[in-house]
């Protein structure tokens, strides 16, 4: 129960690996603030903000929903005052929302351009910023960034040069705050799948049931979360981390349990160093 009564500001929070992340704290009995566009239902999205919130409650959790626009700066610092104002403050801030588009610098329009770097990088600072503050007065403050290790090969820019550097802006944010916010005992690190995880952007963007079903499902990515918010933030932070070795640190050596295929038939992420480790639990699961 490590994480009972903490605070926790999840963005996009209403389904996916956000809100897989919110459901594994609540299991702890946390305070979970669930900041995301979808009030109303999507017709091809499941979930909105309140039905997640029922979710979280429904595993032990306090649940706060609000409706949230990352990109919108006057948004964010209402949210976050919001937040504050009825749990007493802020102890964790994942910056989950993100925004996706495999195509070429020919093929991409710019106003995907906008909308990746206003959502991935900005969105990630933005929300950062206006927590830093509330995260000074916690006594196990930590920003987990749904981001990937800096990679810099050009294979993982050529295919889709801008959504590469939407996400790396969020990697860059962890590089630079993890230095920055040291002295104050605030961890900063980045958590980031091996394989591709079953979520709706799989399937709507990346490839269809035959990508998700060569998925792992997102508690993976909640359990490694979970993991890094035990951790002492003074020490455990500036790191680039990879589901299964995060859990694999913690002892976990059976990974079947997060996928309905054996490992040789999940498909990688992108991303993914070239020297990653991979110990052969996690190769013969």
């Amino acid at each position: 129960m490590k994480l009972k009564d903490k605070v926790m500001f999840i963005t996009g929070g209403s389904r996916g690996i956000g809100l897989a992340i919110g459901k594994r704290a609540a299991k702890d009995g946390a305070k979970v603030v669930l900041a995301a566009k979808t009030a109303e239902p999507h017709p091809k999205l499941p979930g909105t903000i309140y039905t997640a919130a029922k979710e979280i409650e429904e595993e032990g959790g306090v649940a706060l929903p609000c409706v949230l626009d990352v990109r919108d700066e006057q948004n964010v610092k209402e949210v976050i005052n919001e937040a504050v104002s009825h749990f007493g403050g802020i102890d964790i801030c994942v910056n989950n929302a993100s925004a996706i588009s495999l195509t070429s610098t020919v093929d991409t329009d710019m106003k995907r351009y906008d909308l990746m770097h206003q959502i991935n990088g900005r969105g990630t600072y933005l929300v950062s910023k206006y927590c830093i503050p509330h995260l000074k007065n916690s006594d196990n403050a930590h920003i987990l960034n749904l981001a990937p290790p800096l990679d810099m090969k050009a294979k993982w820019f050529a295919p889709h040069l801008a959504y590469t550097m939407a996400k790396f802006t969020m990697s860059m944010c962890v590089l630079g705050m993890a230095e920055e916010l040291k002295p104050f005992g605030i961890a900063v690190n980045a958590l980031w799948p091996r394989t591709a995880v079953a979520t709706a952007a799989v399937k709507n963007v990346l490839g269809g049931e035959e990508m998700m079903q060569g998925s792992r499902f997102p508690e993976i990515m909640a359990d490694a979360a979970y993991e890094i918010f035990c951790k002492d933030p003074s020490t455990f932070t500036g790191n680039f981390c990879i589901d299964d070795l995060v859990l694999y640190d913690a002892g976990i050596r059976d990974f079947s349990q997060y996928a309905s295929k054996p490992y040789s038939e999940l498909f990688l992420d992108f991303f993914l160093p070239d020297d990653t480790p991979l110990p052969e639990e996690i190769k013969n699961s």
